[in-house]
C-alpha cells in the first residue's frame, strides 16, 4: 500500500519532539526535578538550542535545569552565529546570578565554545582572575583552557 504522506525528516521530528517536551516543561512546577530531566532529554536536539538558552539565563527558573541547559550549550553550541552569541550573553547572564553558586559554576564552565565573542572572553578573563567563589573561578580558568583548546584543533568557537 503506498503513503500519500510525505515522510517525516528528521527535522521535522527533532522538531516536533522539542516542541513536546518543551510544552511539557513550560506545564511543570518551578521545582520540578522533571525540568532536569526533559533537558537531558532535549540533549543534541539543534531545535531546542533557543529554548535552552531562554532557560539558562531565566534567574527563576528551576536551578538544576539552567545547570543542564548551560552543560548542552557546551557541549552542543549553536551553529547560528546570532544564537551562538546570544547563547554566550545567556552564559554571562547566568554566570551574575548572585544567588546560584551552582549555576554560576556550570555557565562560567561552558563559556569555551563563545570565546570569540570579545565581551565573553573579557568576563571570563575577569571571572577567573577576580570571582568571589574559588569554584567559579577554577570554572573559568577551566573553560579558558578549554577555549584554547578548542582554538589549537580547529574546533575553536566561530565569530
Amino acid at each position: 500500500m503506498n503513503d500519500t504522506h510525505s515522510p517525516t525528516t528528521a527535522a521535522t521530528a527533532a522538531a516536533e519532539a522539542a516542541e513536546r517536551l518543551i510544552a511539557e516543561f513550560r506545564a511543570l512546577p518551578a521545582d520540578s526535578d522533571r525540568k532536569r530531566e526533559i533537558i537531558t532529554e532535549l540533549d543534541a536536539n539543534a531545535q531546542a538550542l533557543p529554548f535552552l538558552v531562554s532557560v539558562v539565563a531565566d534567574p527563576g527558573e528551576y536551578d538544576l535545569a539552567r545547570v543542564e541547559s548551560a552543560t548542552v550549550l557546551r557541549v552542543w553550541p549553536p551553529a547560528d552565529p546570532a544564537l551562538r552569541r546570544e547563547a554566550g550573553r545567556a552564559l554571562l547572564t547566568a554566570l551574575r546570578d548572585p544567588t546560584e553558586d551552582l549555576v554560576r559554576q556550570y555557565a562560567a564552565m561552558s563559556l569555551a565554545p563563545y570565546t570569540a565573542d570579545p565581551v565573553v572572553a573579557t568576563v571570563l578573563d575577569t571571572t577567573a582572575r577576580a570571582d568571589e567563589d574559588p569554584l567559579v573561578r577554577d570554572s573559568a580558568r577551566f573553560s579558558i583552557k578549554e577555549a584554547h583548546r578548542l582554538q589549537e584543533t580547529g574546533a575553536g568557537s566561530s565569530p
